[in-house]
């Protein structure tokens, strides 16, 4: 027999998951008589939920729409399944802040079930860096909640530092997670990479801080920080147009805009390998001058070669 709070919670699920029921069908699911399913539905109805209820032979319940909104109630097997699904997706700050909640909330039960999942499951490589969700779903509550995290990190050069940081955003870009913070011993803002991470000594202080941000905003920082990173290639662009029309167009993450007059534009990237350099300059999508470094040109040309051979072999097939 299960108790009423849990039968309570099973009667909401089965109310959700099915226009109408009749009292007959939910009493042998619930393996409860009419009395005491009519009691749970009451107390439903106390929790803010608006129930609907019919008599005669084809009476029955559905969850009608009530003028309060109670909390979503879900069961391990369905929060396990919101999760993975979030952990996978394209997730934005929407979905982050989704995995905050269910971090603090699972109970261990669905955590090991979470945690078998994750370590049965493969993911064929697409070239993005592997994070771990619930990496994530702490950073963002930290964010939330605005308290002091300490966590081990490797930097672009693999070496090992330990950090004491007040976490502010977690910023997706170039198909990266970064975590906007001030970094406490150093007294400044830093972008890390959440995948240089360590989980294992990912650890959330009982200690709160008043969230302080860059003075140009977190965006915009974040976006300055990733392009002038120390990466092994940077290229310079000479691009026609003002800044702020070229901004509207180019993404954040593809390099930062510098005014060179009032039609004459700066764009400044950065990459590890230098394809993804080249890719990046191609997802800008405007004319450009190459300013730095000349050693680029050779690989800008192969590119062109390609797009036009492909473009030309598709011509040469429907001829």
């Amino acid at each position: 027999m299960l108790t009423t709070s849990t039968r309570v919670l099973r009667l909401l699920s089965l109310l959700q998951a099915r226009g109408e029921w009749s009292g007959r069908d939910l009493g042998e699911r619930l393996e409860v008589d009419v009395r005491t399913l009519r009691r749970d539905v009451d107390r439903l109805r106390d929790l803010g939920y608006a129930i609907d209820s019919s008599a005669g032979v084809g009476g029955g319940y559905r969850l009608g729409r009530g003028t309060t909104t109670p909390p979503l109630l879900l069961d391990d097997d369905e929060a396990v399944a919101v999760a993975v699904a979030l952990a996978v997706g394209p997730a934005g700050d929407v979905a982050v802040g989704i995995l905050a909640k269910l971090n603090q909330v699972l109970p261990p039960r669905a955590r090991r079930k979470l945690g078998a999942i994750e370590a049965a499951t493969i993911a064929l490589p697409d070239g993005r860096p592997r994070v771990d969700f619930r990496v994530l779903a702490t950073l963002a509550g930290a964010c939330r909640d605005a308290v002091e995290t300490r966590f081990s990190y490797l930097d672009s050069r693999d070496a090992p530092s330990r950090r004491t940081v007040e976490p502010l955003r977690l910023v997706h870009a170039r198909l990266r997670w970064y975590l906007a913070a001030r970094d406490v011993d150093r007294d400044d803002f830093r972008t890390f990479r959440v995948d240089r991470i360590a989980p294992r000594d990912l650890d959330v202080r009982d200690r709160r801080f008043v969230p302080a941000e860059p003075p140009e905003g977190i965006a915009a920082y974040v976006a300055r920080s990733i392009t002038s990173a120390p990466y092994r290639f940077r290229a310079r662009l000479l691009l026609a147009g003002a800044a702020a029309e070229l901004a509207a167009t180019i993404p954040t993450w593809v390099g930062t805009l510098e005014a060179r007059s009032a039609r004459r534009t700066v764009l400044t990237v950065g990459a590890d390998t230098e394809a993804a350099l080249v890719a990046l300059i191609l997802h800008a999508g405007v004319p450009f001058e190459l300013l730095d470094p000349p050693a680029l040109a050779p690989a800008l040309e192969a590119a062109a070669q390609r797009l036009l051979a492909g473009a030309r072999s598709l011509r040469g097939t429907s001829a």
